[in-house]
């Protein structure tokens, strides 16, 4: 839901109850990869509950720039070290100041030079995150930077055209068209119902019927 900077100056100084303002993603492919980053990474550190995990989410990070409409919102976006409670949105001034940790933008024609330019130049120089990913789920380009003595440089991939990532200690890497997390031996990290469809094989390969 879009609202007038009006509209957005009322609701300070508590922040918190400010809507996030971003745009419905471009397609099909863009939601269920979205779908996937976060479902996967949830269930993986389903155990865990000091992350959160921000999915087309408006970040708002400074008060003036709220008053003028003047925002960015990641496709994918980390934050460690804080509590996984639900947020409308995320400000950063009412979040200890943090920023993301690891930050993914998923290309389209539409979004591709911005998020390769104006915004690589805002999470380096402002965010300063400390690792930076984006994937065309169309095309399968899969990039990612890592901050360096304030730059991001580029992150080499391995054997398997994996990037290793310091933030999320795993790969990320492309699987039958899809950008998906790997553990640092190189196995794939499961969606919940792929989990479940190889505990049943497992039952199913001992003469055990699981219960559905």
């Amino acid at each position: 839901m879009s609202i007038t900077a009006q509209q957005l100056a009322e609701l300070m100084p508590d922040a918190t109850q400010v809507e996030s303002d971003e745009p419905e993603m471009e397609s099909s492919l863009h939601y269920v990869q979205l779908a996937l980053l976060v479902s996967c990474l949830e269930w993986l550190w389903r155990d865990k509950n000091d992350f959160f995990i921000g999915a087309n989410l408006t970040i708002y990070f400074n008060r003036q720039q709220l008053k003028n409409k003047d925002f960015r919102g990641p496709d994918f976006f980390l934050i460690k070290q804080t509590h996984s409670g639900p947020r409308k949105s995320w400000v950063t001034w009412e979040e200890e100041g943090k920023y993301p940790d690891l930050i993914i933008e998923l290309l389209s024609e539409s979004t591709a030079e911005v998020d390769k330019t104006v915004k690589k130049d805002l999470y380096q120089n402002r965010f300063r995150t400390p690792e930076y990913f984006w994937f065309s789920p169309e095309t399968l380009e899969l990039a990612g930077f890592r901050l360096s003595q304030g730059k991001y440089e580029e992150i080499i991939n391995n054997e398997s055209g994996q990037m290793w990532s310091e933030s999320l200690g795993l790969y990320l890497g492309i699987y039958q068209q899809q950008l998906r997390y790997f553990t640092a031996e190189g196995k794939l990290v499961l969606t919940p119902e792929e989990t479940a469809e190889q505990l049943a094989a497992q039952l199913k390969a001992l003469g055990v019927e699981p219960d559905i």
